[in-house]
């Protein structure tokens, strides 16, 4: 079996250590996904509370839904209705995604948005653009039958 020679070895620790830690945070779901502030999780049960995740989809409509979410870096939500949000987490952390100031510009190629899709952020005052981003799948959340509200 080859030696490795002890600088190598701590060159590629040193250089090794940190990509691999930060691909899964501690106390989190998704791997690579930040941990939510309490506001954050507030938020998503405030918006899928009494609802149940159905099977992920690939596209939604662009015409049914209304309101675009932002609950953090890694999680949008597409409200269609009360009784019907699609939670997309995204293929990798977007930074400054959950600030909410930045503009959200969205490349559309059809009248469905889709996993793969990217968008890139826009500061609001200077217009520099920020990180691309690619959404995830969209994971339907609908109110059970018979349960208003």
């Amino acid at each position: 079996m080859a030696k490795i020679h002890p600088l190598i070895a701590a060159v590629f620790v040193t250089v090794a250590a940190p990509l691999v830690a930060g691909c899964a945070p501690a106390g989190t779901a998704a791997p690579g996904a930040e941990a939510l502030t309490p506001k954050q999780a507030k938020l998503l049960d405030k918006q899928l509370g009494g609802k149940v995740p159905g099977e992920p989809v690939r596209c939604i409509s662009n015409a049914a839904s209304n309101e675009t979410i932002r609950v953090s870096d890694d999680i949008l939500l597409y409200r269609q209705s009360g009784r019907l949000v699609y939670r997309n987490d995204l293929r990798g952390s977007c930074p400054g995604l959950a600030r909410d100031s930045d503009i959200m510009v969205v490349r559309q190629f059809g009248s469905q948005t889709c996993a793969g899709d990217f968008f890139h952020l826009v500061d609001r005052s200077s217009g520099i653009r920020g990180p691309t981003c690619v959404l995830g799948d969209f994971v339907p959340y609908r109110k059970p039958a018979g349960n208003e509200g």
